[in-house]
């Protein structure tokens, strides 16, 4: 059964998870936007999504780009929880999970690492 959850609280776990993510990591984050979004229109099931450059990825050129972002899917993850710490836990977990996209880990190696 999926969890009922206002969008404000929904956030509110978003940020607690950004917080969990070590201060000398979060210091390296720049030019990244965080979104809370319902669902993605092409993979409904999908729980997050990181779109931009990877900070391996960047190079002299990057300047001046538009943010990355990061996208948390708030239906698709309350549908897949039974209580409020199940949510809990999956948003860290996807939130963790993204933007170790954005510092170039691969889908792989965060599975290894169980992050997947």
């Amino acid at each position: 059964m999926a969890v009922t959850m206002t969008e404000d609280r929904f956030e509110e776990l978003v940020s607690e998870a950004l917080d969990l993510i070590p201060p000398e990591l979060a210091r390296a984050i720049d030019n990244v936007v965080v979104l809370v979004e319902d669902r993605d229109e092409h993979d409904p099931g999908l729980l997050g999504l990181y779109h931009g450059i990877a900070l391996t990825e960047r190079d002299s050129h990057y300047g001046g780009s538009l943010p990355d972002t990061i996208t948390i899917y708030r239906e698709a993850l309350l549908e897949m929880c039974d209580s409020e710490e199940q949510v809990v836990e999956e948003v860290a977990v996807t939130v963790i999970h993204e933007i170790a996209h954005y510092f170039g880990i691969e889908e792989e190696r965060l599975h290894q690492l169980g992050w997947g």
